[in-house]
């Protein structure tokens, strides 16, 4: 890299600020060229036009997914790249991940090759649309590619991963629908599929039958039955096999140099891991806990400020992971009650009627937040057991606090009076005054006629029967008596 060059006005005249300002200026302009330096392209990028960008997915399509390709695509088209491969190994995802990849792709500017590989690798489900919405469509022997029947659950038009239960899915099953949700949601993939596929010049009528039946092809017959393009077993084979291939690039045709490509992989930076990991119901669930327990802890204790804090971190990191993922509202609802009674239980003890069906309504929200039957989104039996029993414990450490406070002996208010004990200062007749606590009272007898009053006099022991504003009333104490 070229040494930086300091401008000659930074290096003469001190001026107003002196030599501050210029080793501030010199430390901002080396700064920078670090900076350019850490963000220049590698020497493949920047010769535009001789590299394939390389994206790999071998996970469930998600969030994370979809953000990882998406930004593959665009980094590609800046760095004006000749191709991009998608290596594909994915058992489905979710429905909106899976159209935002494929919008990306129909609108990139750079032809796009999915590969499915390595071999024992599946483009199933949502996978096979994503393959048929590419400019080129390749797989490795030894790899399958259909099951796009979508599964819906009730709201977030998820893609499971092709799984069928044994006596499930045959084609009779599948080809009928039983209800009308299932018949628009099944007709609404299959025009989309066919959309692809005649598209791409595919084959329409075998991508129908992969949502319509569950059907399933490995890769030769893929090739034969026109499903996908070709087979290549390593990535110097797919770039041959590639080079010169005329697809549509956003509506026009345009021939694709492969050959003599330096293949540049880009793996997934920070963000996309961290969008992994929040997006990960699980994680999401966890992070609503903290943060909800954490503002507990802080309007519970005001001023702490450590734990509202991360709570409020964590409750919004978790809302925005749960705001990218299908969520059942039935689920989202119980759980939003379960919290309300257990807050409920803090400021009115119910003796554990508000908190443990709090934790019951909490539990069994979770168990059907997730709109999706995919592994991968679902929210972990063990996960919701633990949050459960957190919560559980949580009330229960509520109820022993409330009975503590319960048995315990009043120790300020007029109440705090009832059953003190007193001496007599002076006594006179039907009254006079005593010492209570260090403090001198007024006080009466409780009872007017009873036979212990005439014995009342200075430094004799009362009790305190009960307060009349701010007047005693008394009954004397037996000889002996405290």
């Amino acid at each position: 890299m070229a040494a930086l060059r300091i401008p000659a006005t930074l290096r003469r005249k001190p001026g107003l600020c002196g030599a501050g300002m210029r080793r501030a200026a010199c430390a901002l302009l080396v700064a920078a060229g670090l900076l350019a330096g850490l963000s220049a392209p590698p020497p493949a990028a920047r010769e535009g036009g001789r590299s394939a960008i390389l994206l790999q997915v071998a996970d469930a399509i998600g969030p994370a997914t979809a953000d990882y390709i998406i930004r593959g695509l665009e980094t590609a088209a800046e760095r004006r790249a000749a191709l991009v491969v998608l290596r594909l190994d994915t058992p489905g995802g979710l429905d909106g991940s899976m159209r935002a990849i494929i919008k990306a792709i129909l609108d990139s500017p750079v032809p796009v090759v999915t590969w499915v590989s390595p071999s024992g690798a599946r483009a199933a489900s949502a996978g096979t649309y994503i393959l048929y919405a590419s400019h080129v469509a390749a797989m490795m022997p030894g790899t399958n590619l259909g099951a796009a029947t979508p599964v819906q659950l009730g709201g977030g038009l998820p893609f499971g991963g092709g799984g069928e239960k044994p006596g499930e899915g045959g084609k009779d099953d599948a080809a009928a629908p039983k209800t009308a949700m299932e018949k628009k949601v099944v007709n609404d993939a299959t025009a989309y599929i066919r959309a692809l596929a005649e598209l791409r010049g595919r084959n329409a009528d075998w991508a129908v039958q992969a949502v319509r039946e569950g059907a399933s092809l490995p890769a030769r017959e893929a090739v034969e039955k026109g499903v996908v393009d070709l087979v290549a077993d390593s990535l110097d084979v797919l770039l041959a096999a590639v080079d010169g291939r005329v697809v549509k690039l956003r509506g026009e045709d345009a021939a694709v140099e492969a050959r003599g490509l330096q293949a540049v992989e880009i793996d997934p930076d920070w963000r996309t891991q961290m969008l992994a990991v929040i997006t990960n119901p699980n994680v999401a669930l966890i992070l609503m806990m903290i943060g909800i327990y954490g503002l507990i802890f802080e309007f519970m204790n005001p001023g702490v400020f450590f734990p509202g804090v991360i709570g409020a971190i964590c409750l919004l990191t978790g809302l925005y992971a749960l705001a990218v993922l299908p969520l059942n509202y039935a689920g989202a609802a119980l759980m939003l009650l379960g919290l309300a009674l257990i807050v409920g239980e803090i400021f009115t003890p119910s003796v554990g009627t508000l908190g443990i069906g709090g934790v019951i309504a909490f539990a069994l929200g979770a168990a059907i937040l997730i709109d999706t039957d995919m592994p991968a989104f679902a929210i972990d039996w063990p996960v919701i057991a633990a949050v459960s029993l957190l919560g559980l414990g949580f009330v229960l450490v509520v109820m022993q606090l409330a009975v503590r406070a319960h048995r315990r002996p009043v120790v300020s208010g007029p109440e705090e009076m009832l059953g003190a004990s007193a001496r007599v200062l002076d006594w006179q007749g039907a009254g006079g005054h005593v010492l209570v606590h260090g403090e001198r009272w007024q006080a009466v007898p409780a009872d007017p006629a009873a036979p212990g009053n005439a014995t009342l006099q200075a430094g004799s022991a009362v009790r305190v029967a009960a307060l009349d504003g701010l007047v005693l009333r008394v009954v004397p104490l037996g000889p002996g008596k405290p």
